[in-house]
């Protein structure tokens, strides 16, 4: 599974699973019983109406500490009901899940870092590019299912502007732009729209020179999130695969890497001037 963030992967959204809509009706059940809205819950809860709402829908896999949150609202039978009903659904989770887990981790994060050597990241795709990573994806999709992906992946985006106290950090590998994947007017299109989101307070954009002799990039793409509770998560994805990083230890070792790639890249002053000139060579 491929996610959100670059290449041909599946729906950040997909069809909900029985498991995670039978865990939402139970959770919408509990929070109807108590009386309260999903503004009021998620207030008390400490997270978003919209993550809560994506919870009881099935569109999200609830996060780990969501029945101990739960217990000061729902009360001690609320905690076992939700703590049964999550691990139930563990044991039925298959693979495509850790990008649901994951989005819900990105939607409630205080800090999000990503660093691509293989697409622009999906939080930063200009629609032309998101129709040409599905438009050449194999095996290919309907047109029903691409227009499906694409809004998932278009509304998505909203977390940028959403989430202003969220600080966002991104390192792009130049050879992704270089590639110009769709096109020159494509490519135009993708960094106009990296100069664009560049210029939001709570955005860093840095380009990673393709002649960097000291690059530590070379295990591959890396995502990472600090929680509200100041933990940070790891995210990361290969053919049809991906995996949620949470031990301390290997986390430490993402965010090492992170800051040096940081260190390596442009900064963003010297990124911006060097997308106006790639620019203007399209």
């Amino acid at each position: 599974m491929a996610a959100d963030h670059g290449g041909g992967g599946v729906n950040s959204e997909p069809e909900p699973s029985d498991s995670l809509k039978t865990f939402g009706a139970v959770l919408k059940a509990l929070r109807e019983e108590s009386g309260l809205t999903q503004e009021e819950f998620a207030t008390r809860v400490r997270y978003s109406a919209a993550y809560v709402a994506k919870i009881e829908q099935g569109k999200r896999f609830p996060p780990g500490d969501l029945p101990t949150r739960a217990e000061e609202v729902l009360g001690a039978i609320g905690f076992k009901v939700l703590t049964a009903a999550a691990k139930s659904l563990a044991r039925k989770a298959v693979l495509a899940s850790w990008f649901r887990q994951w989005a819900g981790i990105e939607e409630e994060a205080v800090s999000l870092y990503a660093y691509e050597c293989r697409a622009i990241p999906g939080l930063l795709q200009p629609e032309a590019y998101i129709r040409a990573i599905f438009d050449l994806r194999l095996p290919p999709a309907s047109e029903e299912q691409i227009e499906r992906e694409v809004a998932s992946r278009l509304d998505r985006q909203q977390l940028i502007s959403a989430n202003q106290s969220t600080a966002f950090s991104f390192v792009i590998e130049q050879s992704i732009l270089e590639r110009r994947m769709g096109g020159a007017e494509v490519a135009r299109q993708v960094i106009d729209h990296l100069l664009a989101a560049g210029t939001r307070r709570n955005v860093e954009i840095q380009i990673m020179p393709t002649i960097q002799e000291d690059h530590c990039g070379i295990d591959g793409q890396m995502y990472l999130a600090e929680t509200a509770a100041h933990q940070w998560i790891g995210y990361t994805e290969g053919q049809r695969s991906s995996s949620l990083i949470s031990t301390p230890k290997d986390v430490s070792v993402l965010l090492q890497r992170y800051g040096k790639l940081r260190s390596q890249a442009l900064d963003c002053r010297a990124t911006v001037k060097l997308l106006e000139q790639m620019r203007g060579a399209l």
